[in-house]
This record gives C-alpha cells, sequence and structure tokens, in this order.
C-alpha cells in the first residue's frame, strides 16, 4: 500500500496503535538507563560526578538525530526509514548490554540515542493519517504512546535491574527494537512524501526554517524549559529517593517512578482542548501546573513523604506532557509539505533542555541538594512563564 502527501489515507486504530508503540519504545530508549546511573557507573568505572553522562549522552545523540535523519521522513519513504532507524537503536542497545568500560557504554548510548529519534517520525506520519479536524486528538493518541515510553521505562528498567541486573534491560531493549521493525515492516502502509531535495539542501534548510517560523520558536522555548524542568526533575530523584532519608532500592523507585505514568491521560485530552483552539491560555495553566508541581516535591522532601513527593511528579508530568501536544499541533498545522523538519527542530530545540537538565541533575544534588534542585526547575520554567506573558503584547 503505497501513499503520498497530497491526501490524508483511511488510517484504523492499529495503524496509530503502531505508530504509538513506536514513539514509546524509541522514547524509552533514553530514559532506561535514568534510575540505574549508580548501578551502572559502578560496574563501569565512570565517577559518580559524571554518573549523569549515563543519560545526557544518550540526549546528545537524540538531538543528532533530530538533526540529520528525521528531516529525512521530508523525501524519503518514511516505513523504510523507520526501519532503519529502529535497526540503528537495537545495535546501540546491544552495545550497552556489553559494555565493560564508561567509553564503550557512552558510545553506545551516543548510538541508541541517535536511533531513538525513530518516535520522531513517527508522529509526524499520525499527523499525515489523521484528518484535520482530528488531528490534535491523533497526535495526541501517539505523543501518549511516546509519554508512555518516557513514564514506563524508569519503572520497568528499575524492576528488571531488581531481578536481572541492568545489562538484561538492554538486552531486552534491543530486541524489542528488532521485534518492533518487523512488525512495522508488516503492518504500516507506505509514505512516499514527494519532496526533491537534496539531503545538503534539506539539512541546511533548518536553520532557515527556524528563523522564519515564530510559532516553532515560541513553542520550542516553552518546551525546552519544561522538558529541562522534567529531566532535572527525573535525573535527581532516584539520588533522593535512595539515600537515607527515604532508603528505597531499585525495586522502590521502580513503584514511585510508575507514579509518573499517570499523567499520560493528559495527552487525548490536552489534543481535544488544542482542537478547541485554546491552546494558548492551556500553555499558561501549564507551566502553572509546572512550578506548582515543584513546590510540592520541595514539600513532600520536607516531609520524607514519598506519597507527596509522588504527587509533585504527577503534576509536573501532566504539565510536560499537555504542553508539549499543544505544541506539536501548533507547528503541525504550518505546512505540510516541512513537517518532518518542523517537528526536528521542536523536539531538537526541547531536548537539548532536557540535556541540560540531566547534565545538571547530579552536581546540584550532591552540592545542594533537594532544595537546589527545586530552586533550579522553578527558575527554568519562570523563564518560560516570562516569555509567555510577550504573547499578550504582541501576537506571533
Amino acid at each position: 500500500m503505497t501513499q503520498s502527501t497530497d491526501a490524508a489515507p483511511a488510517a484504523g486504530a492499529l495503524t496509530f496503535f503502531l505508530l504509538a508503540l513506536a514513539a514509546g519504545l524509541g522514547a524509552a530508549n533514553l530514559y532506561y538507563a535514568q534510575p540505574l546511573i549508580a548501578l551502572i557507573a559502578d560496574d563501569i568505572g565512570l565517577d559518580e560526578t559524571l554518573a549523569s553522562l549515563v543519560v545526557t549522552v544518550g540526549q546528545i545523540g537524540y538531538i543528532l538525530g533530530l538533526l540529520l535523519l528525521v528531516p529525512l521522513g521530508d523525501i524519503l519513504e518514511n516505513r523504510r526509514l523507520i526501519g532503519s532507524i529502529i535497526l540503528a537503536a537495537a545495535a546501540g542497545l546491544g552495545l550497552a548490554f556489553a559494555s565493560t568500560t564508561p567509553s564503550l557504554f557512552l558510545l553506545a548510548a551516543l548510538v541508541y540515542g541517535i536511533g531513538s529519534v525513530v518516535a520522531q517520525v513517527a508522529v509526524p506520519f499520525a499527523a499525515h493519517l489523521a484528518r484535520p479536524e482530528e488531528r490534535g486528538r491523533k497526535v495526541g493518541s501517539v505523543v501518549s504512546g511516546l509519554m508512555t515510553g518516557i513514564l514506563l521505562a524508569r519503572p520497568v528498567s528499575s524492576m528488571v535491574a531488581h531481578w536481572f541486573g541492568w545489562r538484561a534491560v538492554f538486552l531486552i531493549a534491543a530486541l524489542a527494537m528488532l521485534a518492533l521493525a518487523v512488525g512495522l515492516r508488516a503492518a504500516l502502509p507506505q509514505r512516499h512524501p514527494g519532496g526533491k531535495a537534496t539531503y545538503r539542501a534539506l539539512v541546511g534548510s533548518l536553520w532557515p526554517l527556524m528563523r522564519s517560523q515564530p510559532v516553532l520558536r515560541r513553542r520550542a522555548a516553552y518546551q525546552a524549559t519544561m522538558f529541562g524542568a522534567f529531566t532535572l526533575f527525573w535525573t535527581a530523584v532516584p539520588l533522593l529517593l535512595s539515600a537515607p532519608q527515604f532508603g528505597l532500592g531499585q525495586q522502590g523507585i521502580a513503584i514511585f517512578a510508575l507514579a509518573g505514568a499517570a499523567s499520560v491521560v493528559i495527552s487525548p485530552l490536552a489534543g481535544w482542548f488544542a482542537d478547541r483552539g485554546f491552546s494558548r491560555a492551556a500553555t499558561g495553566v501549564a507551566l502553572l501546573l509546572a512550578i506548582a508541581g515543584f513546590l510540592v516535591t520541595e514539600l513532600g522532601a520536607a516531609m520524607s513523604s514519598v506519597v507527596v513527593l509522588a504527587i509533585g511528579a504527577i503534576v509536573l508530568d501532566c504539565a510536560v506532557t499537555a504542553n508539549l501536544v499543544f505544541g506539536q499541533r501548533a507547528i503541525f498545522m504550518l505546512a505540510p509539505e516541512i513537517r518532518s523538519r518542523l517537528n526536528a527542530l521542536y523536539i531538537a530545540t526541547f531536548f537539548f533542555g532536557g540535556a541540560l537538565g540531566s547534565a545538571l541533575a547530579s552536581p546540584l544534588y550532591e552540592r545542594g541538594g533537594w532544595g537546589a534542585v527545586t530552586i533550579a526547575g522553578i527558575a527554568i520554567i519562570a523563564l518560560a512563564l516570562a516569555y509567555y506573558t510577550t504573547e499578550f503584547r504582541r501576537r506571533d
């Protein structure tokens, strides 16, 4: 079955489910290591002050993949592109499983980070398949898969590591990606975008696109700060939970991480609001909720209450997820023929914020405790809130 970009073909629930699964498993690859940084660093001999690199290098790989691979979605047949990227992720995960030194593991993280961008080919594909009047809801369902992968990656990896060791996490992930590649090849329709640009021209067009699309710049800035705060929290919180104050092991951290998965229900709801034109007001609500979430986590840390800490995590995650849907819906309404590049720029920008957030987590926590993490998280989101107020002075 061959499709072009001229009109959105009929697509059933199974197609969107497979795209959501691809988005979820692809995104999860970046976060399996997050609650395992202490275990991995100890096993491969990585200094604990540099332990955050286990997560950060994967995110750097993801940014490279976004800028160098995802734009190919505008000129190459999408089903084949998705399959090739998934195989790269499987290779990186397999290398991580076999790594015995810091340099080898970090190389593996870079490779599986690059391969994890399959999620960002899947999301524009879903936008193409959906009718305009339901695009927000359909994109929201695939983003739900993406966020489910991000949020479940931590508890799943913690639980698997508790029973079988951290290496088993990467072996299982590699096998799952291989199985997904086979399934997508059999079930997804072909999509030939019809673009005629050369690869050099395609990549070279990214910066001019960013400069020419004010909506893209604004939405990317909002989500970069939100995602930076998100990764700051989720990279630092395992350190807090495993400290004597809470004394949780990998199994306890896994159960805590399940709290964040509750936020996946927000994606379709956010898409519904976006389809009805409420994205602007809802963005402000999301930013305020993210700040409130951090304040609740500070209260939980002060009370030594896992329950209160988990409530704050849920509020923060719901805010970040909703804002992601608002942003993607907005940029997917701009220009269908450059949708992959717009999405690549959007995701790359906010993952750069995420990489900074995860890199700051260990040193902030080691030097200033949870209070330093809370202050940094709120300060980051406050920058986005200040920028958001300019929407009421001039409309992009």
